[in-house]
């Protein structure tokens, strides 16, 4: 039986993790075993689901009790279903709800890099990305785009911000990733070689090759590196990598969105041989 709650006051200490906690205050790091995200539209929540993270409760409209959340509501045993309509709901949260569905859940244990990559041929590296906008389209074309594995350095922002979820449209739950437990780029950059990676930078440089370079394809075993928005890879970065990659342009347009960039070059290396 569902366990559903009228919203009654928009005070409610319940509601905080909705409407009042900041993405910062979620991540918890003090206590890391209650640490919160917040999953946004049904097909996230399954995804999520489907990932094995353990839901606390949900926000959402009342007519989607029988609705399009019905199944997610079944699957979450009798956690608190809060519910009113999207009118109070969007006075609650200063926005509106995508697809009239929040559930808030405990964030999951990351693996270590080595578990992540242990049976990986293609993995992105993603340097100091900021954006969350960028980092969840960066995590939806890994996903669509059959890379293994994306691992993050530490300066890159959350990958379970709520933006940043809901822009990958829960492919953070179906891609393996984590934090590289290691300085960046050393010696992170020999971690990745002593695993048997090759690393490209995503560059422009004069020895940049195309990032259809036969050479560069054939790689059994490699690390796509791509940088922060605005100044790119860090100079460092691209002095220890094995390849300089570009991708080539024409009207005079110099460069892509890291977003952008990322799904040409997924796309092209992983193409079979």
């Amino acid at each position: 039986m569902a366990n559903v709650i009228e919203i009654q006051s928009f005070s409610d200490p319940a509601l905080d993790v909705y409407a009042r906690l900041t993405e910062n205050q979620l991540v918890n790091r003090a206590d890391p075993e209650n640490a919160l995200f917040i999953a946004e539209s049904p097909n996230v929540i399954h995804r999520a689901l489907d990932a094995g993270c353990v839901p606390v409760s949900m926000l959402l409209e009342r007519k989607h009790i029988e609705g399009q959340a019905k199944e997610i509501i079944a699957r979450c045993g009798e956690i608190p279903i809060y519910t009113s309509t999207l009118e109070v709901l969007t006075q609650l949260t200063g926005f509106p709800l995508t697809r009239g569905v929040l559930c808030a859940m405990r964030r999951p244990k990351l693996p270590a890099p080595e578990e992540i990559l242990r049976d990986a041929r293609r993995i992105a590296v993603l340097e100091n990305i900021m954006n969350p906008t960028n980092l969840g389209a960066i995590f939806r074309s890994a996903a669509a785009l059959n890379m293994d594995a994306v691992l993050l350095t530490p300066a890159c922002t959350d990958a379970l911000y709520r933006r940043c979820v809901r822009v990958s449209m829960g492919t953070v739950f179906q891609i393996p990733w984590t934090y590289l437990d290691r300085d960046w780029p050393e010696p992170g950059m020999t971690f990745l070689k002593s695993l048997g990676f090759k690393t490209a930078a995503m560059a422009l440089r004069d020895e940049s090759v195309s990032v259809d370079d036969p050479g560069l394809m054939a790689e059994p075993k490699l690390a796509l590196i791509l940088g922060t928005e605005g100044d790119g890879l860090a100079d460092a970065t691209i002095a220890d990598c094995d390849y300089t990659v570009k991708i080539p342009m024409s009207h005079g347009v110099d460069s892509l969105n890291v977003a952008a960039a990322s799904a040409v070059a997924f796309y092209q290396l992983c193409k079979p041989m």
